[in-house]
Formats: structure tokens, sequence, C-alpha cells
């Protein structure tokens, strides 16, 4: 029973450091891309605060498969280059006896990370949603940029020279309206202020003092100019999706499971009322229909009326149109299926990793011989971009329905889960050392020691 807490006591410290650093990674890069839609906006510090704690979740799950292959990695890598490994073996310990502490282990994180994806990612992706929606309503200029055309706003593309976030006010405002493809008009403003409307519904920008400048696009036959000391503009604001906002309406990502499976259950009972009609409309076609000749109109009946044809074809075309519309909505309804049933299967087999990542790290590590994190880190990285490769090319061919949602989400772990079990097989019955020495060929000789030269050269 020492034994088993010796390696995990090997992988804690390892666990918890490549986990607070990747957790730094992944904070990092969040904020270098969210930088510029909230710094210098006039936000309340609190308001930061609470979005990165939200958009952290998703992180979590990212950076504990990764620091599970690391801290096995690491653990097994200073083993082995300490010689603990070949001391166990020589005494009868096999490696099957000494993943299995990492491998309960893993399970307990795989399930705890399983009911992180239940229960908390749900809830910080629906809360980061909403606190991003209440932020843009408070802050309707939170997307535009000054000196850079927003085209978020349907049929509009607004210029604004300043902003000042605090009041939502704007500076030096030009506004190209293409409402009217026949015309072109431009609104030009020394300063104005845009809102958002009670419902949501309708984004306003009130101008002051400034021109509208209206002219035909087909030609240069007619120019209106038109000076104001205020005017105001009322645009769709649909796009910001604000209806959504309320907490009944959760998107793939804000549901767990269980939600899902009842709404997918919900969705198949849809479809199958939706391909009743359509194999209906396939029938009366191809097995014959009273209002149809036989066949299906394909056969001319000799004495009929050429009118009664031209019937039969106008039928013949409202079924076939019936039929497109039933099929369309029947593959509308198919596609939100299979995009509710890849968020389940990734619900499980990103936690499932967790235990694939023992199975490959722990002969990799004995393999590789060495213990620091930049190795660790290295070939970790490698495997977790193959890793995600899969996961994404899987979610998005599982999406189109190329591939089940099954084999979408659990490809990357079947394929790394078997290359795990053939090197720990591999490893258990034999010593097999990776040597890493062929990268030094890479380094060009003025960037080596001379030692180094001489040694290669021998």
């Amino acid at each position: 029973m020492i034994l088993p807490f010796y390696i995990i006591r090997n992988h804690a410290v390892p666990f918890i450091f490549s986990a607070i650093t990747l957790m730094g990674i992944f904070l990092l890069q969040f904020l270098m891309k969210a930088a510029d839609r909230l710094v210098g906006k006039g936000l309340d510090t609190w308001v930061i605060v609470q979005l990165i704690s939200y958009n952290l979740a998703w992180m979590v799950v990212l950076v504990i498969p990764m620091a599970v292959l690391i801290a096995t990695l690491m653990a097994f890598g200073t083993m082995s280059q300490d010689n603990e490994i070949t001391i166990m073996k020589s005494t009868g310990v096999s490696l099957y006896k000494m993943i299995t502490g990492p491998l309960i282990a893993s399970v307990v994180i795989a399930y705890l990370l399983l009911l992180f994806n239940n229960d908390v990612l749900p809830d910080a992706n629906h809360k980061a949603k909403l606190l991003m929606f209440d932020i843009s309503q408070k802050k309707p200029t939170l997307s535009i940029q000054p000196g850079v055309f927003s085209q978020e706003v349907n049929n509009y593309a607004i210029l604004v020279r300043d902003i000042d976030q605090k009041s939502n006010n704007l500076y030096g405002v030009t506004i190209y309206d293409y409402n009217n493809p026949s015309k072109i008009n431009i609104v030009t403003a020394k300063q104005g202020r845009i809102y958002f409307s009670p419902d949501l519904t309708k984004l306003f920008m009130d101008l002051q003092n400034g021109e509208i400048h209206e002219t035909e696009a087909a030609g240069t036959s007619m120019y209106r100019k038109i000076l104001f000391t205020r005017h105001r503009i009322a645009m769709n604001a649909d796009q910001f999706n604000f209806q959504q906002s309320s907490d009944n309406s959760r998107g793939d990502r804000e549901l767990s499971a269980s939600a899902m499976m009842t709404r997918v259950d919900s969705l198949k009972k849809l479809r199958a009322e939706y391909f009743t009609p359509y194999a209906n409309d396939v029938k009366r076609i191809f097995l014959g229909d009273p209002a149809l000749p036989p066949g299906g109109g394909r056969i001319m009946i000799p004495g009929m009326p050429r009118h009664s044809y031209t019937d039969i074809i106008n039928r013949i075309q409202t079924v076939k149109g019936e039929m497109i519309s039933s099929r369309a909505r029947v593959d509308f309804v198919e596609k939100d299926i299979h995009k509710y049933m890849v968020e389940i299967h990734k619900k499980y087999s990103i936690p499932f990793a967790c235990i694939v990542f023992i199975l490959l790290g722990a002969p990799l590590g004995i393999m590789m011989r060495k213990g620091g994190f930049g190795m660790a880190g290295s070939i970790s990285l490698f495997f977790f971009l193959i890793y995600w490769a899969f996961l994404i090319g899987g979610e998005k061919l599982a999406d189109r329905g190329f591939i089940t949602p099954f084999w979408g989400m659990w490809a990357a772990n079947i394929i790394m889960g078997s290359l795990g079990l053939i090197l720990t097989y591999r490893s258990a019955k034999e010593t097999v050392t990776l040597d890493f020495g062929f990268l030094k060929k890479l380094i060009p000789h003025n960037w080596r020691s001379q030692e180094e030269v001489i040694n290669e050269a021998h």
C-alpha cells in the first residue's frame, strides 16, 4: 500500500504546478483577447473580475487533462531518471502495479471533472453570456472602436472619431445607411449619443449638428444635402439577441447532459412528426395517389384531356414542394439533435481523457527518462494538440452529419488510449528508451559548445 501512495505523491506537486501554470497561460490569452473590449471602457472593476471568474470554468475543463499528462510524464520520468523504476522492477513490481494508483486517482479526477462539467460549467457559461449582454446593454459603445468602421448593426456602417465611454457620447460621427440599395445615404454629425430602447429591440442614435447627404446609386442626377441641429436614427438591434438573455433560453454549452437529453427526446418526437408527412408524400408519389395517374404520373393515359395532365403536373409539383419543405424541417431538427449529442458526448469524453493520459504518460515518462517540466510540457503539448485537433474536427464533422456524435467525440480517446495500452505493454515487457539526441543535429554548429561538436564528430 505504501508504493501506490508514494507514486501518487510524486504526481501531486507536478500536477498542481502544471495546472497553475496552464491556468495562467489560458488566463493571459483570454485577457489579451478581451482587453480591447473591456479595458478603458469605463467598466467597474468588479464587473471585469466577475467576467474573468465565469470564464475560468472552461479553462479548468481544458487544463485538468493536460495537467494530468504533464504530471504523469514528470513523475515517471523522474523515477526512471533516478533508476527507481529499475529498482521496482527488480523487486518484482510490474509497471501495471505502478500505474494502479495513478489510474485510480485519474478515475476520481475524471469523475469530479464530469460533475464540474454538468453542474458548474453550464451555469458559468450562462452567467458569462448574461453579463456580456448586460455590459452591452449599459455600454452600447462597447463594440465601437474609435477610428474603425463598425458593421455590427445590419445595413449600417458607423465610424466614430472619439468616444466617451462613461456617457456613451460619440464625437465625429459618420454613418453609411444601406437600407435603400437605390440610394447612397451618408450622415455626418459633430457629436451624438447611442442607447437602446427599453425593450432592447431598437438601437437609437441621437445626433447633433450634422448633415445628411443623399444621392442616387445609379447616377448623379439627384443630390440632396440636409443640415440638422438634431437627428435621431432608429436601428434594428435584433442581432444583439438581448431577448435570449432570460434564464429559460440556454444554448447547448449552458446545459447539463441530462437537460440536453431532455431536449433531444423532445426533438426526436418533433422529428417524427415532421417525417410522417414526408413519408406520406413519398408514398403518394411512388406508390400511387387517387389524384395522380398510375406510377406517379409517369404514364400517359390515352384519351385523357390535355388540361387534366396540366392539373396532374401541378399536383405533382405541389407534392414535390411539400416533400422538400418536410425534408428541410427534418434536416433542421436532425442538425439540432446532432449538436446536443455532440455536447453530451463531449462532457464525458474530456474527463475520460484523464484516464487515457495516464496510460499514455506513464510509459512515455519511463522511456524518455527525463522528469523536467520543459520536456514533459513539450510532449504533453504535442499530444494535446493532436487530441484537440481530433476533438474539434470530430465536432465539426458530427455537427454536419458526416459522422456520428459518438465517433466525433470519442475517436481521440480511442486512438490515444490504444496507443497508451500498446506503449504500456511494451514498456512492461522490455526496457525502451526514447532518445532525443537527433534534435541536436538541427542546431547550428556555432550555437553549440566545442565539446559537443567533437563528440558528434567521433
